[in-house]
């Protein structure tokens, strides 16, 4: 009942209807979030066809549906904040910088792969952008993004440095919401006053189980309030709405008023990974939120308020397709790591 009434509600306002003044947010802006959340599209729908065609191995999880989050929000950090992510995790690491083709090839298994091919889908990680990783079990990444922004603050009251606090922001799902980790991290970044934005991405389902069966207390964001934070729940479908939420807790942590809490309601448009049949979710569910397609959407906002051309969006399109294509030549014909070196890494070295 709840998420019939959720999606009832998001659906009766029209997507992008809170600009009221066009000024607001630079068309540039626009073209720029539209192209990383084409980007984010396109790497998954490649990543598909190369996992059924035997290129990829192991569970690979999709983020088709999500990209406004993602986009919404990494796309306001500075390159010395810091994110982290879950094993769905492709997308955040390509809006945080990372280039395709390195992540790419990660997935291949292939020796340039940004985890040296060690990592796979679900552990993408890059010390160069500060984007620590994704994790295979939920909640795992929390504690982590806590000391991330913990050594922010130390940096800043203890060693005395006089740059501005570094933001760390943490993505997870709906799921990981009922997990003791969640509250504890919850509890010790308003304790310790931490640069952090917790952004739970709820796309309604946490593997085969539906959200409003697994919590007694639904509405997420909800829960902020028993820590003394702010928690604050938006449309996850649409991109100027996440960034518009984002930048204020963006600014609230970089100025050491503390953490914040975003519940962003969305779906995702795939299975739980590629192995999954998706055959739990009804039909009539689906349909309901692939017509709330974040970037379709997008685009004829734009185009139906004479933003844009369309041959401005096409000439995105096959940047985009270039790309993406020449991430996958890359992965299929990088080296595979070498067997001698097969337990390098494990350890630090000298």
């Amino acid at each position: 009942m709840y998420k019939e009434k959720k999606q009832i509600a998001l659906s009766a306002t029209s997507l992008f209807g809170h600009l009221n003044n066009i000024n607001i947010v630079d068309i540039n802006i626009m073209l720029f979030l539209y192209e990383d959340m084409l980007l984010g599209r396109s790497f998954e729908d490649m990543c598909a066809q190369m996992y059924y065609r035997g290129k990829m191995f192991g569970f690979v999880h999709l983020y088709s549906g999500q990209e406004s989050i993602s986009s919404g929000v990494i796309k306001l950090l500075e390159p010395e904040d810091y994110v982290c992510s879950t094993y769905r995790d492709h997308v955040h690491a390509l809006s945080k910088g990372l280039n395709p083709k390195n992540i790419m090839a990660e997935l291949f298994g292939k020796e340039t792969g940004c985890s040296k091919g060690r990592g796979g889908s679900m552990h993408i990680f890059s010390s160069q952008y500060n984007f620590l990783g994704g994790f295979a079990f939920i909640g795992e990444g929390i504690p982590i993004a806590i000391g991330a922004s913990f050594q922010s603050i130390y940096n800043k009251e203890t060693l005395n440095k006089a740059s501005l606090l570094n933001v760390t922001v943490c993505f997870f799902g709906d799921g990981t919401s009922n997990n003791g980790q969640f509250f504890e991290c919850l509890n010790m970044s308003v304790l310790w006053k931490l640069p952090i934005i917790f952004v739970i991405e709820n796309n309604q389902w946490a593997i085969g189980m539906a959200h409003q069966r697994s919590t007694s207390s639904p509405e997420i964001h909800k829960k902020a309030q028993a820590f003394g934070l702010p928690g604050v729940e938006v449309d996850g479908m649409d991109v100027l709405a996440v960034r518009d939420v984002a930048q204020k807790a963006i600014f609230r942590a970089r100025s050491g008023q503390g953490p914040t809490l975003i519940e962003a309601l969305t779906y995702r448009f795939r299975g739980h990974s590629l192995a999954d049949p998706d055959e739990l979710r009804s039909q009539k569910e689906k349909n309901a939120w692939l017509v709330r397609d974040p970037i379709k959407n997008f685009e004829k906002y734009m185009i139906n308020n004479k933003l844009v051309i369309p041959s401005t969006l096409k000439n995105i399109q096959l940047r985009v397709k270039k790309n993406i294509d020449n991430a996958v030549n890359f992965a299929l014909y990088s080296p595979e790591p070498n067997v001698s070196e097969l337990k390098r890494y494990l350890f630090v070295e000298d």
